[in-house]
């Protein structure tokens, strides 16, 4: 069990993961061992998550979710398949407390009196101006 939240734990059989060749440094080794993680986790299938968390994972996971609802997570940052595998897994449960942490509600604000004189002042000295660089045809009587 991967404990996300106090209310949030993961299964870890509901966690893929394959060993991939990774590109960039490793010098003799890149080619021939692989050490970068897949990780894939079906956000839409899963059992462990509540609605409310799904919901707010799937926009939040962006390109890393495909249209069946699988988070994918690539870790390829260390060298070793160990520590892929845990960044993997330390990515994929931040994403899931971000989704878990409820917004705020917004609350309605209205502009104060001040703020609305100010602005229509601003508005008037801009008209001011303008009308002052405006061209006046003179009469030739």
């Amino acid at each position: 069990m991967i404990q996300i939240t106090r209310t949030i734990a993961i299964d870890e059989s509901e966690i893929q993961q394959k060993f991939i060749r990774a590109p960039g440094p490793g010098g003799q080794n890149v080619n021939k061992v692989a050490t970068a993680v897949q990780l894939r986790f079906d956000v839409v299938n899963s059992p462990s998550l509540p609605d409310d968390v799904r919901k707010r994972l799937i926009p939040l996971a962006g390109r890393r979710i495909t249209e069946e609802g699988i988070l994918i997570i690539e870790a390829r940052r260390f060298r070793t398949q160990e520590r892929n595998r845990q960044d993997a897994i330390d990515r994929l449960t931040e994403l899931i407390r971000k989704a878990a942490e409820k917004p705020k509600p917004r609350s309605k604000t209205r502009p104060t009196i001040a703020s609305k004189r100010r602005r229509l002042e601003t508005k008037h000295r801009r008209c001011e101006t303008k009308r002052t660089r405006r061209y006046i045809p003179h009469k030739d009587d």
